[in-house]
């Protein structure tokens, strides 16, 4: 495909710093390919290690929400910041954790109508409360969500991983950052014994 991956130099992973290399390296082992974000991360490799440092921190951690729900956080908080690259890319990482080839479809449509289970629809509701307009975020929210039966760790999950997005989301926005084509199907069809 002759489109560019984004606006701003990228990088081929044998061009990383050694612990970059050997990271993003085991990424791209498991995938099957790097993604897009690594390699235009990588002409900045400071910012890389620190990105990657605290999306591991957040979406690696054991405690607190499942791996599909802080994907499915993801998802909605890039879709209601129009983000495709991470639409795109999480959505692929929600279908395969969730089990779900369609569930990631359905809530990049339209993360404030999509049928959800209760947990889920609280979810994502607080996510779209602190993503969309931060300054009107407040107690209400949180009362809802405790309500609902979030803990507070969970709380700070959605809300810690809602932030990161949005970052994430302005620097796909930035950097015009094109999806890796591989992105599109994973989760999709069933996987070949």
């Amino acid at each position: 495909m002759s489109e560019s991956v984004s606006r701003f130099p990228v990088v081929d992973l044998e061009d990383l710093p050694d612990d970059l290399r050997e990271r993003v390296g085991e990424i791209a082992r498991k995938s099957g390919f790097v993604p897009n974000i690594f390699r235009a991360l990588g002409h900045r490799p400071a910012e890389l290690r620190a990105f990657l440092d605290y999306h591991d921190a957040l979406m690696e951690r054991a405690d607190g929400l499942s791996k599909a729900e802080r994907e499915l956080v993801v998802v909605a908080t890039s879709s209601a910041n129009h983000c495709t690259y991470c639409v795109v890319a999480h959505g692929a990482i929600l279908r395969i954790r969730a089990k779900d080839p369609q569930l990631a479809d359905r809530v990049s449509g339209n993360p404030w109508q999509v049928e959800l289970d209760e947990r889920g629809r609280v979810i994502v509701d607080l996510a779209l409360a602190l993503a969309q307009d931060s300054a009107l975020f407040g107690e209400a929210d949180l009362d809802a969500a405790r309500t609902a039966g979030l803990t507070d760790d969970e709380i700070w999950d959605v809300g810690a991983i809602t932030a990161l997005f949005a970052m994430s989301n302005r620097l796909a926005h930035l950097t015009a950052l094109r999806p890796n084509d591989e992105f599109f199907l994973l989760g999709r069809l069933p996987r070949e014994k």
